[in-house]
C-alpha cells in the first residue's frame, strides 16, 4: 500500500522525548521518532480502510515465501 509521507505533531514528539532518560544518544531518539511515525501511518491507513483482513494477509505471507 502505497502512502504519501505524513507529519507528526510537536506533542507527539514533545512527548517522545519527556518518556526518554535524561541523557541519551541521537540514534535512540531517532528510533522513537521513526516508530511514531509508523504508528500514525497505521492509524491513518486504518480511519482510510487502507488494510487487509487476515486470510488476505495470510495468503500474501505465504506467496511471498513459499518461493
Amino acid at each position: 500500500m502505497a502512502t504519501k509521507a505524513r507529519t507528526l505533531t510537536k506533542r507527539a514528539v514533545i512527548q517522545t522525548l519527556k518518556e526518554l532518560p535524561e541523557r541519551f544518544n541521537a540514534d535512540e531518539l531517532i528510533e522513537r521518532i521513526l516508530v511514531l511515525q509508523k504508528i500514525e501511518e497505521g492509524l491513518e491507513d486504518a480511519k482510510a480502510g487502507r488494510t487487509y483482513t487476515l486470510a488476505e494477509m495470510r495468503a500474501h505471507v505465504e506467496q511471498k515465501w513459499s518461493k
